[in-house]
């Protein structure tokens, strides 16, 4: 069996204004202050001899592949990014960064911010815009009912409140 994989789908390009912030302050810990710190470390465990039975030299070269492979990342995505702080002009209707408050069948309520894929995970009411429930909620008016796919079946959910 071989180490080939089908290609990433390819994530969106936008980001709003704080998630770019966020990349950047961890792109900057990560090449100003963890790094060095790591490759201080190496540097002395070579110095001691025998690098094979050395766990510091060991754990720290894998260290610093990880932190290469993030800044490598990071690099590429905010180079790649289009970072969106401005509101939209119609405001009544559910563009990239909103907060859309939504109500289900059963009376519900959730509030969601649709934002990039690099900073869903930041916060528990942020919603990827490539995710199925962002997908249908763009583009929508305020009093919309949008349908969506998810792992139970279809859902239907009624757009109550629109806020930049």
């Amino acid at each position: 069996m071989g180490r080939w994989r089908p290609p990433s789908e390819k994530k969106s390009n936008y980001i709003t204004a704080e998630g770019a912030e966020l990349l950047t302050q961890e792109l900057r810990q990560l090449w100003k202050v963890e790094r060095p710190e790591v490759t201080a470390v190496v540097s002395a465990a070579a110095k001691n001899g025998d690098r094979s039975e050395n766990g510091d030299y060991i754990y720290g070269k894998k260290r610093l592949r990880e932190i290469d492979s993030r800044v490598r990342y990071l690099t590429k995505r905010l180079d790649a990014a289009t970072i969106v702080d401005r509101k939209p002009s119609d405001s009544h209707r559910v563009f990239f960064g909103a907060w859309v408050t939504v109500e289900d069948d059963d009376g519900n309520e959730s509030r969601y911010r649709i934002v990039g894929p690099d900073e869903f995970d930041r916060a528990p009411n942020f919603i990827s815009m490539d995710g199925p429930l962002a997908k249908a909620l763009l583009g929508k008016h305020l009093d919309d009912e949008v349908n969506f796919a998810t792992v139970e079946g279809e859902r239907t959910v009624a757009i109550i409140a629109i806020e930049y």
